[in-house]
């Protein structure tokens, strides 16, 4: 097998990865790769669209993440982006900027990371294409099917709604914020406790909370936690004309905490400093791609705990965000909260 990219025409190139993709076919799709274009079957009239890019250097380094990595992450941020709709993950179609040099361990690798995510979650790859360019730039669109039920958008909160959570928070932000220093100590062949491990795989190969929200048919209002847990919850309070009080979420986040404390403590962090620290993490880390929804006080779904609630519209302003009583705001792109 020759051994990379630049040694190969298009054609071998997906001779190389459709096997691999190939591996998720699932029955929502009619007609796969190899056409100008998939056919995916749409029963009840209407699907969910979104995509999202990874560029190399900005979005993720190739001395810390594998092909598998990079390829995972990829497809698990769009399934996630479908499932925040309410609605199952049923189709990829993945474009592929490629330099020369990338090598074909790196390309079937990425593949394999793709395909094992959609594997998991009964997605499949439908299509795509493939460029060259100077660095890697991996883009996704997914689409999802809703099965007849309205798509859960991030307008619907009410006032009185309880504001939830499924999945993890934290864990990706902490794991990129010692990711380098993990790789130091693994390259001079030092032990690297479990939870520092288990964060660093969070942020190399997230778990979204995908079957919490394609089942969550109660919600309100739903998005998947990008940006960190207070900014997407401000953005559905924008969005649905409330506000928001999260009263609780670090107690409702305890064992997350835990494992964050013990991770900013290997780190080197203060023990002073920690609790600021993890606070951050949990409030505002991103790419957990964990569920936040509004539900009715009766109707929580299974697999989400309550951090807050939804009220009307502080000082007739919507939009804004408690956070243990304090207003959180944003200036010029830094997060902070205003005492």
């Amino acid at each position: 097998m020759r051994e990379t990219v630049g040694d190969l025409t298009e054609s071998q190139i997906l001779d190389l990865i459709l096997p691999i993709l190939r591996r998720s076919d699932s029955p929502d799709v009619e007609l796969g790769p190899g056409d100008d274009s998939a056919v995916v079957r749409a029963p009840h009239g209407t699907f969910t669209v979104s995509t999202d890019v990874l560029v190399e250097g900005r979005h993720f380094r190739n001395e810390w993440s594998t092909g598998y990595d990079v390829g995972w992450r990829a497809a698990m941020q769009n399934l996630a982006d479908a499932a925040a709709m309410g609605a199952r993950p049923t189709a990829l179609v993945v474009a592929l900027v490629l330099p020369a040099t990338t090598t074909l361990a790196w390309l079937a690798d990425f593949a394999r990371g793709v395909a094992g995510a959609c594997e998991r979650h009964g997605a499949s790859v439908i299509g795509g294409d493939i460029s060259s360019g100077d660095s890697i730039v991996v883009a996704v669109t997914v689409l999802g099917d809703n099965d007849g039920r309205p798509a859960v958008t991030r307008s619907g909160a009410r006032a009185g709604d309880v504001i939830a959570v499924a999945g993890r928070l934290g864990w990706s932000a902490a794991g990129l914020a010692v990711c380098g220093r993990v790789l130091q100590v693994a390259n001079e062949n030092g032990p690297v406790p479990a939870q520092v491990r288990a964060v660093v795989d969070a942020y190399l190969r997230p778990e979204p909370a995908i079957a919490e929200g394609v089942s969550a048919s109660t919600a309100h209002a739903m998005l998947d936690v990008s940006d960190g847990l207070v900014l997407d919850a401000q953005r559905m309070a924008e969005a649905s004309g409330v506000s928001v009080d999260l009263a609780d979420p670090l107690a409702a986040s305890a064992y997350d905490a835990a494992i964050l404390r013990e991770v900013a403590a290997w780190w080197g962090v203060p023990e002073g400093d920690q609790p600021g620290l993890v606070s951050e993490w949990i409030l505002s880390g991103g790419e957990d791609h964990a569920m936040v929804a509004a539900f009715a006080p009766d109707e929580v779904a299974e697999g989400f705990r309550p951090v807050g609630v939804v009220v009307e519209s502080l000082a007739g302003s919507a939009g804004d965000v408690l956070v243990q009583g304090r207003r959180w705001e944003r200036d010029s792109g830094w997060q902070h909260f205003a005492h």
